[in-house]
């Protein structure tokens, strides 16, 4: 049985499209299961209670970070910086791409703000904790990606996603413990 993973992307949205686009298609070719904003349902929830379920059911979680830190919340942290902390603090693996070089992003696609410039900064510094990958461009972005998701599930397999009607039900029940509360022998 091969599971497919439900992988989360993170990042800023306006700066990146083609670049989450390029990820988005990488997690279909791998046959996984892309989770973000482009595919967040209509909810009678707040924005971040979708992210908070959408994250915790993720088995990895891609980050990008370009050259904006995006939008914040009432405390000034970004909702991309939010993502990564809660994909911690859940333990999911974390899988960082940053641009390799800043400096060089059109000034529409770069905070202009001294305080977001300061803070994108400070969360780089933060992410860099992890081993990362950088990128120039969104293909290269994407055989980086493609390269990690294939890593991580191999050193860091994941519970994924396995079709209901493969591999001996009563044993991956069995696996599980118990089903509404009966225990399965």
């Amino acid at each position: 049985m091969n599971p497919r993973y439900q992988i989360f992307i993170s990042s800023t949205f306006r700066d990146l499209r083609n670049e989450r686009q390029a990820v988005l298609d990488a997690v279909l070719e791998l046959g996984h299961f892309p989770a973000g904003m482009e595919v967040f349902p209509a909810a009678d929830a707040t924005p971040w209670s979708v992210i908070e379920t959408i994250i915790a059911e993720s088995d990895y979680y891609v980050l990008i970070i370009g050259g904006l830190y995006g939008s914040t919340d009432e405390h000034g942290i970004s909702y991309t910086e939010r993502e990564y902390d809660l994909a911690l603090s859940k333990s999911i693996p974390v899988l960082a791409f940053l641009h390799s070089d800043p400096s060089q992003i059109p000034a529409g696609m770069s905070e202009l703000d001294p305080v977001a410039r300061e803070r994108l900064s400070a969360f780089r510094a933060k992410v860099e904790v992890h081993h990362c990958k950088y990128w120039s461009c969104a293909d290269e972005l994407k055989a980086q990606v493609v390269i990690g998701i294939v890593h991580a599930i191999r050193v860091a397999p994941r519970t994924g996603w396995i079709r209901g009607d493969t591999g001996d039900t009563a044993e991956t029940l069995k696996k599980q413990g118990a089903v509404g509360g009966f225990e399965v022998v």
